[in-house]
């Protein structure tokens, strides 16, 4: 079993950072793959970032060149850089887990899940 807890989500201005953390417990992540989602008000669920157990990393065309998505596995924490936020980038923000090495798009691919933490971006 593996457990998830977001933190780091918040209001920032448009044009602004903000560094979304997940932290993992339980077992050790080292070899799964780590995904963030996002999930607007009516809107699906859907992958923006991903890491797998080697380092490569997947990114929606939405956030290239915006967002980083690294790991620390001594620390078993996953985590999202989001520079130059826009307001189409407010949403729900999840964490997830994938029991093998490498990512997959679909929500249906992961395991674990975390709680959410709100990103919303406004002036």
């Amino acid at each position: 079993q593996v457990q998830l807890v977001e933190s780091g989500g918040g209001l920032v201005q448009p044009g602004g950072s903000l560094r979304l953390s997940c932290a993992a417990s339980g077992r050790t992540f080292s070899t799964y793959a780590m995904g963030w989602f996002r999930q607007a008000p009516g809107n699906e669920r859907i992958l923006v970032a991903a890491i797998n157990w080697g380092g490569n990393t997947y990114y929606a065309d939405s956030v290239k060149g915006r967002f980083t998505i690294s790991k620390d596995n001594a620390k078993n924490t996953v985590y999202l850089q989001m520079n130059s936020l826009k307001s189409e980038d407010t949403a729900v923000y999840y964490c997830a887990c994938r029991r093998v090495a490498g990512w997959s798009i679909p929500t249906s691919d992961y395991d674990y899940w975390g709680q959410g933490t709100q990103v919303t971006v406004s002036s």
